[in-house]
């Protein structure tokens, strides 16, 4: 199985197997490929011995009674780019490498969220995490204690329904009752977190957005298309290791990155800093680059 296709089979069993909800369109749209890809790919877990559940809606989700489960819905804290580094290492190594092939089994085998929090994350926000996974896991309300807000500056309690982590537990996504809204709230901002006994009201209105390859989250993308040349792609790549799978390369010293944004605010960084080796292909963003250029010049002259 090559490395593309391997990726995608870890994504699709990780929405299959989360706390998310999502139709066979979803998935489609969130992996990039075709309806009927999708179908295969279910066909296929069923034929591995997985029980695959319809629901209503349309959703799909991986059966808790397959033989396999406990240990796919461990991956769940896997985050896209953590999954996509992963099988990069996995499938850098020769195909002669029995190494290769246990690593895959060892992997989903004893792989432990919690002990990869207590390494990602240290101190208070650890217990934080692990509650919050805690919680994750069973289904259960928490009180995010004396959260403070980057918005209004206030910190107050806040009580959510968490389901979801972004990369390396910076953020957590969670639906509000009070605002009646998916959220994503800063781990590091919480005092404490309380793991209540009232088990989740609103499962099915839990909706992560998405998340761009420059870690910028939203519901809705926008399209940009860059042309890049070896510095700006040398960097992309190192700085955003997801950006690997949207670069095609156009000759010996240029690539073009043709990606989905939640907002021009990410990637607008990175041209910014890199403006000489690289061409805008995109008018809407071009335009945004000017209004930020524009804004900086005249900030400064009237200094």
């Amino acid at each position: 199985m090559e490395q593309p296709k391997t990726e995608r089979v870890l994504r699709l069993m990780k929405m299959m197997a989360g706390n998310n909800n999502y139709t066979v369109e979803d998935m489609a749209e969130r992996l990039g490929i075709s309806y009927r890809s999708v179908y295969r790919y279910i066909e296929t877990f069923k034929d591995s011995g997985f029980v695959v559940h319809r629901k209503e809606g349309g959703i799909y989700k991986l059966g808790k009674e397959s033989r396999y489960f406990k240990e796919i819905s461990q991956l769940i804290h896997f985050t896209d780019e953590e999954a996509h580094i992963v099988n990069q290492l996995i499938e850098g190594l020769d195909n002669t490498n029995m190494l290769k092939q246990n690593l895959r089994k060892k992997l989903s085998a004893v792989y432990n969220c919690t002990s990869l929090a207590d390494c990602v994350v240290e101190g208070k926000n650890a217990i934080n995490i692990n509650r919050l996974i805690e919680a994750i896991s069973a289904g259960k309300q928490v009180v995010l204690n004396n959260y403070a807000s980057s918005h209004t500056g206030i910190a107050r309690d806040r009580l959510v329904e968490p389901f979801g982590f972004t990369t390396n537990y910076v953020q957590v996504w969670c639906y509000e009752p009070e605002s009646g809204l998916n959220k994503l709230f800063n781990t590091a901002r919480i005092q404490s977190v309380e793991v209540l006994d009232t088990d989740w009201q609103f499962r099915e209105l839990h909706h992560e957005g998405y998340i761009d390859i420059f870690r910028i989250t939203g519901f809705e993308q926008k399209r940009v298309q860059l042309e890049l040349g070896m510095m700006a792609h040398n960097l992309l790549i190192e700085e955003y290791p997801l950006a690997t799978r949207n670069l095609t390369q156009i000759d010996d010293s240029h690539w073009l990155l043709d990606t989905m944004v939640c907002d021009y605010v990410g990637i607008g960084r990175f041209v910014m800093g890199l403006s000489e080796d690289i061409k805008i292909l995109t008018p809407e963003f071009d335009e945004y680059i000017h209004q930020i250029v524009d804004g900086m010049s005249n900030r400064y002259n009237n200094q």
